[in-house]
C-alpha cells in the first residue's frame, strides 16, 4: 500500500488504517475514534465504511478527477492534433488556428499525450522516439569516427577572423607543403577522432589519428576493449554504421579475436547510432571549439583533460544527472 497522501490530508493512510480498525474490529464508536485522531464523524466513518468493504488497500488515496467530462475534447479532435503534431511538427498555436481551437486546449492534449516537446518524436519518421539503454557496461559499445579540420599555426578563422584564419592556413599549408599548387586551397589535413561509448554508462574512449584505415580502426578497437577491461567492463556487442574501415575482413577478425559481436546501423539512419552522434556535438562544442587554439597540437593536448572531465565531472542528464564513471563504480572487483 503507498503511503504518499495529499498535501491536505488530515490522516495519513496508515492513521487512517488505524483508525478504521479500532471502529470495525474492535467496536469503538465513530465519535469516540473521530476524537482520537482530531478528525470529523463524517471523515471516521467513511474510513471505516471503506475498510469494511475494501479492507487495507481502501486506505489510500483515490483520484479527484471526475467519472465524466463532458467538456474533454472528443478523441476524433485529439487524433488530429496528434497527426499534425507527429507528421508536420507544429506547434500549439498553428494547431490551434487549423482546426479552430485554443492553443491553452491543443498544448493540454499534446501533454497529455507526451507529445509537447518535440525532442520525444523522430525527426526523420515523425514518430515517438523510443529511446533504450542496455542493462550492463559493456553489453554495447557504440563506435564512430569524428572528422575535424586541423587548426592552422596561429589559430583557426572561428577566432581570428576569416582573413587572418585563411592567411595562417595557408602559411601553415605552405609549411608542411600539404597544397598541391598555389592556385588551389591550402590544405592543412583532417584529424580523425576514433570515439567509442559505452552504451549504459557512456563512458567515453576517443584517440585522435591521421587516418580512418581498417587498420587504425582495428587498433582503436583493441585499445578501448584494453582500457574497459582495466576499468572491470567486459566488452560482448560494438555497434558501428557502414563505413568501409568496419566492413573489412581485418575488422571481422579483430572482433572475433575479442569476442566481441559485431551490428551495423540501418542505412542512412544516424539516429540508429545516436548515443554517439549526440556525444560528437558535446565533443566538438565542448573541446573543439570551445576557446582559441593557437594550433592543432595545442588543441589535441587539451583533448585527454577534457575527455577526463567528461567521464569522470560531467553531469549527464540521460543517466539522472550523474558522472558517467559512477555506473562503472559497483562492478564486481572493481575495487578490489
Amino acid at each position: 500500500m503507498s503511503h504518499a497522501t495529499h498535501a491536505n490530508a488530515a490522516l495519513t493512510p496508515r492513521a487512517r488504517l488505524r483508525l478504521a480498525r479500532l471502529v470495525v474490529e474492535q467496536g469503538w464508536p465513530i465519535p469516540r475514534a473521530a476524537e482520537r485522531y482530531d478528525v470529523s464523524w463524517k471523515t471516521a466513518k467513511k474510513w471505516a465504511d471503506r475498510y469494511r468493504t475494501e479492507g487495507a488497500a481502501g486506505m489510500a488515496d483515490r483520484s479527484s478527477r471526475p467519472h465524466r467530462q463532458p467538456n474533454r475534447t472528443p478523441q476524433p479532435v485529439v487524433r488530429k492534433i496528434v497527426h499534425l503534431r507527429w507528421k508536420q511538427r507544429l506547434g500549439p498555436v498553428e494547431i490551434g488556428d487549423r482546426l479552430k481551437m485554443p492553443s491553452s486546449t491543443v498544448h493540454a492534449v499534446l501533454v497529455r499525450c507526451r507529445l509537447n516537446r518535440l525532442s520525444h518524436i523522430d525527426r526523420v519518421t515523425g514518430e515517438p522516439i523510443r529511446r533504450y539503454e542496455h542493462e550492463h557496461p559493456g553489453d554495447l559499445l557504440h563506435m564512430d569516427v569524428k572528422k575535424l579540420g586541423r587548426v592552422p599555426d596561429g589559430g583557426g578563422w572561428r577566432y581570428t577572423g576569416r582573413e587572418q584564419g585563411w592567411k595562417n592556413r595557408s602559411a601553415t599549408a605552405a609549411r608542411t607543403g600539404a597544397a598541391k599548387s598555389k592556385y588551389s586551397k591550402p590544405l592543412i589535413g583532417t584529424c580523425f577522432l576514433h570515439t567509442v561509448i559505452d552504451d549504459h554508462s557512456r563512458v567515453a574512449f576517443v584517440e585522435a589519428r591521421d587516418d580512418e584505415t581498417k587498420e587504425t580502426a582495428a587498433q582503436v578497437l583493441r585499445n578501448a576493449v584494453a582500457w574497459f577491461a582495466e576499468r572491470g567492463v567486459s566488452v560482448q556487442r560494438v555497434l558501428t554504421d557502414n563505413g568501409g574501415c568496419y566492413k573489412s575482413f581485418l575488422w571481422r577478425d579483430t572482433c572475433a579475436d575479442l569476442g566481441i559481436v559485431h551490428k551495423r546501423t540501418r542505412p542512412y539512419r544516424p539516429q540508429t547510432n545516436g548515443k554517439i552522434e549526440r556525444f560528437h556535438r558535446t565533443l566538438v562544442e565542448g573541446w573543439a571549439f570551445k576557446k582559441f587554439y593557437n594550433s592543432e597540437s595545442a588543441r589535441l593536448a587539451a583533448l585527454p583533460a577534457w575527455v577526463h572531465q567528461y567521464n569522470h565531472h560531467r553531469p549527464h542528464s540521460a543517466i539522472g544527472k550523474r558522472s558517467p564513471i559512477s555506473r562503472l563504480d559497483n562492478l564486481a572487483g572493481h575495487h578490489s
